[in-house]
């Protein structure tokens, strides 16, 4: 059953309960990497594998996604600054004890590549707080995964 989560907004990125953060650099330039994250948003599917379903919402002001396992969450865009941070906040999901949550990418020149972060902000009950930190490591993977095949996808 979706239910809507307390309207947060970029401050919440530092000041959440929990905060998972990754990074990785590849090498896709941030000028190419950005346009996949924050435009191609349809394309997650091909490059992220947790992701079954993302299409922009409301002249790409919104996003829907569902995930593997039938997570779904319906977002708002935070911020779409090219080609540095693309930041949204999830308003409506099915994760039960979910709060509030924020997930936010950064994109810094690295070399000739992009330094990325993606971080996920979240609050919720105690049990889905210690649940994600139970599922770190498998975020940490699923993101290692999808930034490596989205620069192999940007090499083409």
């Amino acid at each position: 059953m979706a239910h809507r989560l307390r309207p947060v907004g970029t401050d919440f990125v530092a000041a959440a309960p929990v905060r998972l953060v990754f990074a990785r650099e590849i090498s896709a330039p941030p000028e190419r990497l950005y346009p996949a994250l924050a435009e191609d948003v349809p394309g997650w599917t091909e490059w992220f594998g947790a992701v079954t379903l993302a299409r922009p919402l409301d002249d790409g002001a919104g996003r829907e996604i569902r995930l593997r396992g039938g997570t779904r969450f319906r977002e708002t865009v935070l911020v779409a600054k090219g080609p540095e941070e693309y930041t949204y906040r999830v308003d409506v999901t099915n994760a039960p004890g979910a709060r509030a949550m924020v997930e936010q990418w950064l994109l810094a020149p690295a070399g000739g590549g992009t330094r990325v972060q993606w971080t996920v902000a979240v609050d919720g009950t105690a049990p889905f707080r210690h649940a994600l930190k139970l599922a770190r490591p498998g975020l940490a993977r699923a993101f290692r995964d999808a930034v490596t095949s989205l620069d192999r996808r940007l090499a083409r």
